[in-house]
């Protein structure tokens, strides 16, 4: 009997230790995959994107003057930031381009960041994000080492992705300014998710003269609406994104035809009645014009409008001389805050400038102030509601536009 207990004992004993031998091996193959496949988890998303991190003050990134319209230098300049947060370090102050040339890039005019958004409160505000930095910080400005940045088809996001974890080991940690060469920051492969852009669109704050004459442009709109009710109220105003101008309408007819989609381009008359069918709206109501300037002595853009709806564009809301004043970039910031801090905001899929407008809306949830779609049809033939997607894992459809939404 005893040797029979012995027998089941030693069977017993053999059994547990087996298996926990099992779980010892399941536990090691576990912790190796976690370890070569869970970087790449999510295909384009760095690790390191949700936790603080503490900057290394003495090593910096630099990187290409920053250019093309407003909303594609801000999508750039937040590129480079999180690619420097990514490598552990500070982003030297990159130059913007106040003026607009696509192809004759000697022509473009180097404008410093500070004079458009506040530095100091950029890193307040992002403390423990990215961080900025002036060349002033460097204590010797030859010790740097080049990324070239790959290109063309063969250059794949994950080939991007190896490059830049290289660069974040020996030898490359010892050199004080890695300096980032090759295509704009634009053009980059994007490897981040559309909430670490939002965290750093939401550190850019206009300088004050600039967010001053926005001010002013927005108490006109305010005046010309509470003229339409003889003063006795101040009535709402709605903002409409106008991409009607001819470079834009060869532009959406190309992208069309490549994408194979009839949702891109919207003629004037098309966005005035869908515009005018927006469930809801209570008349009379400010209908803000964005439009390019070449449309502003267009004054068929003012007539055909909805009964009740009365529209200003810059110069017939008497503040042209404010834009002027401004190169092409600071007169787009304008534009951009008034379309933000308007009651209705109405655009295009399609239109950087549009997308990064109703992402701001929606980062910061701005419920009672909907934004719409009029490339796209809604309820009774007015705009599909829009609201960015904050969860996407790239910048991708706020970048080159998308009719998903």
């Amino acid at each position: 009997m005893e040797f029979r207990c012995f027998k089941q004992s030693r069977f017993l004993g053999l059994q547990t230790n087996y298996l926990a031998y099992k779980c010892v091996v399941l536990i090691i193959v576990a912790l190796i995959i976690r370890a070569v496949f869970l970087p790449r988890f999510g295909g384009n998303v760095f690790p390191i994107n949700n936790r603080s991190i503490s900057f290394q003050s003495n090593l910096f990134l630099e990187v290409p003057q920053i250019i093309w319209g407003l909303n594609n230098q801000k999508i750039a300049f937040a590129r480079a930031c999180l690619t420097a947060r990514m490598l552990n370090r500070t982003l030297l102050m990159p130059s913007l381009s106040a003026s607009l040339f696509y192809k004759q890039v000697e022509l473009l005019k180097p404008i410093p960041l500070d004079t458009v958004f506040q530095f100091e409160k950029f890193n307040t505000l992002c403390k423990g994000f990215v961080q900025l930095g002036h060349r002033s910080q460097l204590l010797n400005a030859t010790n740097v080492i080049e990324l070239q940045k790959g290109s063309g088809r063969r250059w794949t996001i994950e080939k991007d992705l190896d490059q830049l974890e290289q660069f974040t080991k020996h030898p490359y940690d010892d050199y004080e300014t890695i300096r980032i060469v090759g295509k704009n920051p634009f053009l980059w492969h994007d490897h981040w998710p559309v909430k670490d852009y939002a965290r750093v669109f939401e550190c850019l704050v206009l300088v004050e003269e600039i967010s001053r004459d926005a001010d002013k442009v927005v108490s006109r709109i305010r005046d010309m609406g509470l003229k339409e009710t003889g003063g006795i109220k101040v009535v709402p105003y709605i903002a409409v994104h106008m991409r009607i101008e001819r470079d834009w309408m060869i532009h959406c007819k190309n992208l069309e035809q490549r994408l194979n989609i009839r949702e891109i381009c919207s003629s004037k008359e098309e966005i005035m009645q869908r515009v005018g069918n927006i469930m809801g709206l209570k008349t009379p109501i400010v209908v803000y014009l964005a439009v390019a300037d070449d449309l502003v002595e267009d004054s068929s853009v003012l007539s055909g409008w909805k009964e009740g709806m009365v529209p200003y564009e810059k110069k017939k809301l008497g503040v042209f001389d404010i834009y002027k004043k401004h190169p092409y970039l600071i007169q787009s910031a304008i534009d951009y805050e008034v379309c933000l801090r308007s009651d209705v905001f109405i655009g295009n899929t399609f239109s950087t400038f549009s997308s990064l407008v109703v992402l701001e809306r929606t980062q910061k949830m701005i419920g009672r102030w909907p934004s719409y779609a009029y490339n796209l049809e809604g309820e009774s033939n007015g705009p599909r509601p829009w609201a960015a997607n904050m969860s996407d894992v790239s910048l991708q459809a706020i970048s080159y536009g998308s009719n998903r939404i």
